[in-house]
């Protein structure tokens, strides 16, 4: 399929202001379904003074980093920042502008900061199309269909572009994607990793940047002095180094992906992808069946680029889950 010029509009899930607006209700009332923030979050710890009083110390940040080296396996240079968008606001900014291809339908925030940086910006819907460009972005596992790309493919793309970016910022629950154990052995690919996903505490702004060492020390500086907060760096230590919770938490994500396909199959929606994060379902009319949805205070994501792709994140709590039953006629 021929390339076609990047015109989806920078839409987002989370928009849980625009359904009040339109649908009423107090935000209390709503179940947010619209994002991929896993619903129970990483039990905050006790922060210590300090963490508020004072600016981050050069030696708080080198010990997140190390830290987040070992839960990511790698030996590359990284870098923290205000989450995966940190990364992504001047990612576009390491390398003179030129010609950037994005395998996609995807995360639409990519083309729309690379343009701002002068990047000519182009869709591709195959990993062979991005063969040859001057910058490639892949996000592993996609967002919103789910598609995944094996490290070894990844490798091989890397081989033919000048500069490969992965967005990873979903890949916490399949780890065997990542390219961040081999990536110290690769000098033009740069992988970013969102915290608050997985973690369900995306309101802590943190992500990291894994790649060269020159680019992550051209991104820091991009970044500035204090790109992430004193309490973001205890909290994430702390996660970080709960191994426990995680392969917990994974397991549930997994169980509670496919219960959520167990209920939309009994709605004759069938499965587009997703992650255990998120789940994204074809409809008859996407629009439609958001708005039914929103009649019962569910607020789901709908795509502007395909009417039929709906996208649900899962629920939290039981009464949660009941209630998404009980809006679907179950």
């Amino acid at each position: 399929m021929a390339p076609t010029e990047q015109k989806t509009p920078r839409d987002h899930g989370g928009n849980l202001d625009a359904a009040i607006r339109h649908y009423g209700g107090r935000v209390d009332q709503w179940i947010d379904l619209s994002t991929g923030i896993n619903p129970i979050s990483y039990p905050v710890p006790q922060i210590s003074p300090p963490a508020w009083e004072n600016l981050p110390r050069r030696s708080d940040m080198q010990r997140l980093l190390r830290t987040a080296q070992g839960a990511f396996g790698t030996k590359a240079a990284l870098t923290a920042l205000a989450g995966a968008q940190g990364a992504i606001q001047i990612m576009g900014r390491l390398r003179t502008a030129s010609e950037a291809r994005i395998l996609s339908p995807t995360y639409n925030e990519h083309g729309a900061a690379l343009r701002a940086a002068g990047w000519q910006v182009t869709q591709v819907s195959s990993l062979a199309a991005l063969r040859g460009a001057d910058l490639a972005v892949v996000v592993n596992p996609n967002n919103p269909d789910g598609k995944c790309h094996d490290p070894a493919s990844l490798r091989d793309l890397a081989r033919t572009v000048g500069m490969l970016i992965v967005d990873e910022s979903f890949v916490d629950v399949q780890p065997e994607l990542s390219l961040a154990p081999v990536l110290h052995e690769i000098d033009n690919v740069l992988v970013l990793r969102s915290f608050g996903k997985f973690f369900g505490l995306a309101g802590m702004r943190l992500g990291f940047a894994l790649g060269p060492e020159p680019w992550i020390a051209q991104l820091s500086d991009l970044a500035g002095p204090w790109p992430v907060s004193g309490p973001a760096i205890e909290i994430a230590i702390d996660a970080y180094d709960n191994s426990a919770w995680q392969i917990r938490t994974t397991e549930r994500l997994t169980l509670d992906a496919l219960r959520l396909d167990a209920l939309a199959s009994k709605s004759s929606l069938p499965l587009v992808g997703g992650t255990p994060l998120f789940r994204t379902y074809a409809a008859p009319d996407a629009a439609a069946l958001q708005r039914a949805l929103a009649r019962h205070h569910i607020w789901t994501r709908i795509f502007p680029y395909d009417p039929n792709w709906i996208r649900l994140g899962l629920p939290g709590t039981e009464a949660d889950w009941k209630r998404l039953e009980r809006a679907f006629g179950h």
